[in-house]
């Protein structure tokens, strides 16, 4: 994983609500362990036509909506099923953060755990967001803020280790490994005292 501090992006707006894991990647396509190559399947169902065109009516198919790295989506987003596939094809379809009002607990755990940033913002910030497709944001991590034009900053929560992973760009298990030593030293004293 690569640290993630600071975004910097256009947004990408999909209003709809209850967007499900199953929507974002379908069953069909959970077949791999591996990350690359999920971005083209990300949505695919909605994004394409039955013939493996571009669907026009797909809002992320838009000409202003490619390239943008914040995707800003309807309440519940990424309810339904636990598939760490889901944020796996973000992230390769090129998304780096997802704002919404409500974020399934989950899905939010599974993108944080894997470098996809998951912000759940106020309502009424929320209703600006939607009301603002590609209008230009810059989260900062660090100080856990979204700054906007023409409007006061976004202030947002992130778990204390999740915040810490995504400013190191490690996972749990690369969290671990980093304390090896310590974790043999702790194993040693263990065994000596038993």
């Amino acid at each position: 994983m690569k640290p993630v501090t600071r975004i910097q992006s256009r947004t990408a707006v999909l209003a709809d609500e209850n967007i499900d894991t199953d929507r974002i990647i379908p069953a069909r396509f959970l077949t791999t362990t591996t990350r690359e190559g999920l971005g083209r399947v990300c949505f695919n169902d909605w994004r394409y036509r039955s013939d493996g065109s571009d669907d026009p009516a797909f809002p992320l198919n838009a000409p202003e909506a490619r390239g943008c790295e914040i995707l800003v989506a309807g309440r519940n987003f990424g309810c339904g099923s636990s598939r760490e596939h889901a944020p796996w094809a973000l992230l390769d379809y090129g998304v780096r953060a997802v704002l919404s009002s409500e974020i399934a607990d989950i899905f939010r755990n599974n993108a944080l755990k894997n470098g996809l940033l998951a912000i759940v913002v106020g309502a009424a910030e929320h209703r600006w967001l939607l009301d603002h497709p590609g209008v230009e944001l810059a989260i900062d991590v660090c100080g856990q803020t979204i700054t906007r034009p023409g409007a006061d900053p976004i202030h947002f929560e992130l778990e204390p280790f999740a915040r810490h992973c995504l400013l190191e760009g490690v996972d749990q298990l690369g969290f671990l490994l980093h304390h090896t030593d310590a974790i043999r030293e702790f194993e040693s004293r263990v065994e000596e005292a038993a």
